[in-house]
């Protein structure tokens, strides 16, 4: 999948296989009607390599880029507030 807010932010959803808050953040992003693209951070060097920039030298996820912002295990409803404030 892939999104955006409006015409030009695109939103990128990095995870891994078997990661609970993962799982929990994928259904919110889903229910709450986003589209986004998915990342495995196990199959994809490089966007293993953007989670660690993001998190400290980490693989935190779930990471969540929307546009040029990055929230490293986001609530949804942090989420959401920075797509209205795109609108």
């Amino acid at each position: 999948m892939s999104g955006t807010i409006g015409d030009t932010t695109a939103i990128t959803f990095y995870w891994r296989p078997g990661c609970g808050f993962c799982r929990r953040l994928h259904a919110d992003l889903v229910v709450a009607g986003l589209e986004f693209e998915m990342r495995n951070i196990w199959d994809d060097a490089d966007a293993a390599a953007f989670v660690r920039a993001a998190a400290r030298g980490n693989e935190t996820v779930p990471t969540v880029a929307v546009g040029a912002i990055t929230l490293v295990n986001p609530p949804i409803e942090r989420i959401l507030a920075l797509i209205a404030s795109h609108d």
